[in-house]
């Protein structure tokens, strides 16, 4: 019997009419007529089975300069199969189809019942909404405990053995599982530890290589919430497996938790709730263990620690996501256990209950305020993946933004030119155009505002290779070099920056915010002149302190 086929999105559908598409949708069909992917090219992925789909489109590492439509997706989501949530599965589906998301991952808590019931109960219920056409790409992942270590997504696509990958893995390599992670007698970052994470992201290179599944990737979950992913860690992982582990949550999930009136006094966005403990790399300062404008410390800190490994030449790529397990202002609660049942003889905990009163959480819905962007050529489960590992990914909170679309490109004539992801070789001083084409929101968002773009900054980094301490967090090189004031613009416009090349190789990559608050960097004025600041912790309303974030592009220059 042939594979079931997905169908497009209806806003990318040429059978759906105009007429019947919403403001973002009709926003998001014009980005893909005007990239010309609109009909019949973009459609080609969706006629074929996920695997043979993927082959129009081979994984590479890095990108070059094609036209893309970005799919909007969340790759940390919790169901009843995990110990600590409480919604179904339908449930999330349905809140993600609802706010816009083409993609979702679900990733369950690892555990005993999960890896002995739950990912297997929870596969029939994925196997079956594949089945019925939704028009979404549903995968089904992980949520790892890295030995010594927090926590990382990771997920394969449709395909054989897709289970059976994240239980084994789960079984040999979970440092929950195992006893290797923090709460164990020891501290955490044992060589032992940090040698079973390695081995850990190996085999799973060498489960893709060797074609018991078609792909694999993953990424470091709220890597500063407890401050125990330390940067050498971190690159550990990286260099293991480049092709697979592909980068970190810029930003975390729960980034309700320090709205106003909803939590305690010491709330901050993101959970980030917690301080220095005998658990952490003693490397960090106090200031990381807090969000700021939503996002992480080494994501937010410019000359911070993403920077410091882009500044090595390797791609690491940022998300954000909901890390959905119980939604602010909701009236859901956990159902009663039966007797003599619990998570470890079940896989799941008891499907919810409707209140009518609200209860605890910090979450939003999947797509509801954090949204990752996946550019792609063509429609299916492994072009996302191979969009993701090409670098090709823009972040925003708050749906700050319908689109973006960034370039750079060299001397006129030349024909060269790369965008996210990307690496462009350039001569010693040659004059580059960067040009930024940006979208603006067209609709209300969840909380009702329509937001406005108040800024574009773009950061510059110098390349210099790998460090001598793979500890420095620090990239002493990398700081703001151009901002536009983009306040009073509407509907899609083009920034045309100008770059030139120095003697040293270097990366750019884009931020901008709502404009609501910001101030001098972690690392001084002189670095980041306007860039996100930490809330007051218990007034931290995520909705009017809105940012995003585009990966990096790579110059490498070369002699005249």
């Amino acid at each position: 019997m042939p594979a079931k086929r997905h169908p497009l999105p209806r806003w990318a559908d040429p059978q759906t009419p105009t007429t019947s598409l919403d403001t973002q949708s009709l926003s998001r069909r014009g980005l893909l007529r005007r990239a010309g992917l609109f009909g019949a090219t973009f459609a080609a992925a969706s006629l074929l089975p996920a695997t043979e789909a993927y082959a129009l489109t081979p994984p590479r590492v890095g990108g070059n300069d094609p036209d893309l439509v970005y799919l909007v997706g969340d790759h940390h989501n919790h169901t009843v199969y995990s110990h600590d949530a409480k919604y179904t599965f339908s449930q999330l589906a349905a809140a993600g189809a609802t706010y816009g998301l083409d993609w979702m991952v679900f990733t369950e808590h690892s555990n005993f019942g999960h890896a002995l019931y739950g990912a297997q109960l929870e596969h029939k219920q994925i196997l079956q909404a594949r089945a019925d056409n939704k028009r979404m790409l549903i995968f089904q992942g992980l949520e790892w405990y890295i030995p010594g270590a927090e926590h990382c997504t990771v997920f394969s696509p449709p395909g054989r053995h897709e289970v059976e990958l994240l239980t084994r893995f789960e079984e040999a390599y979970d440092g929950k599982l195992l006893g290797y992670t923090a709460g164990a007698p020891d501290h955490p970052d044992t060589p032992r530890n940090e040698a079973h994470a390695v081995k850990a992201l190996k085999w799973l290179d060498q489960q893709r290589r060797s074609g018991y599944v078609d792909d694999v990737l993953v990424l470091a979950n709220h890597p500063l919430r407890l401050g125990i992913d330390s940067p050498h860690e971190m690159r550990n992982w990286r260099d293991a497996a480049p092709e697979i582990m592909i980068g970190m949550e810029g930003a975390p999930g729960a980034q309700a938790g320090a709205f106003p009136g909803l939590g305690g006094p010491n709330n901050i966005r993101g959970e980030y709730t917690n301080s220095p403990s005998g658990n952490s790399w003693p490397g960090y300062p106090r200031e990381a263990y807090v969000t700021y404008g939503g996002f992480d410390w080494a994501t937010a800190t410019v000359g911070g620690l993403w920077d410091a490994m882009l500044a090595e030449g390797r791609l690491f790529t940022i998300t954000s996501n909901s890390d959905v397990h119980r939604v602010a202002y909701d009236t859901w609660k956990n159902g009663d256990w039966l007797p003599g049942q619990n998570f470890d003889n079940t896989g799941h905990v008891p499907d919810p209950v409707n209140t009518t009163e609200p209860q605890p959480g910090s979450d939003f819905w999947p797509g509801q305020f954090s949204r990752t962007h996946v550019g792609v050529t063509k429609y299916g489960y492994r072009n996302v993946m191979a969009g993701m590992r090409a670098g090709r990914v823009w972040v925003d909170h708050g749906h700050l933004l319908d689109g973006i679309d960034v370039r750079l490109h060299g001397e006129k004539g030349t024909g060269r030119g790369t965008t996210l992801g990307g690496r462009l070789h350039v001569r010693r001083g040659e004059r580059l155009t960067l040009t930024v084409t940006v979208t603006t929101s067209t609709r209300r968002n969840p909380y009702g505002e329509i937001p406005q773009l108040a800024h574009v900054d773009v950061i510059r980094g110098v390349v210099r290779g790998p460090v001598a301490d793979r500890d420095e967090w620090r990239a002493p090189d990398t700081r703001v070099v151009h901002t536009s004031d983009v306040s009073e613009r509407t509907g899609t416009y083009t920034l045309t920056i100008p770059v030139e090349a120095g003697d040293e190789s270097f990366y750019l990559r884009l931020r901008g915010s709502d404009g609501k608050r910001t101030g001098a960097g972690y690392l001084g004025a002189s670095i980041d002149p306007n860039g996100p600041i930490p809330h007051v912790p218990g007034d931290g309303n995520p909705w009017l302190d809105t940012w995003f974030y585009t990966n990096p592009i790579f110059i490498e220059t070369k002699g005249c």
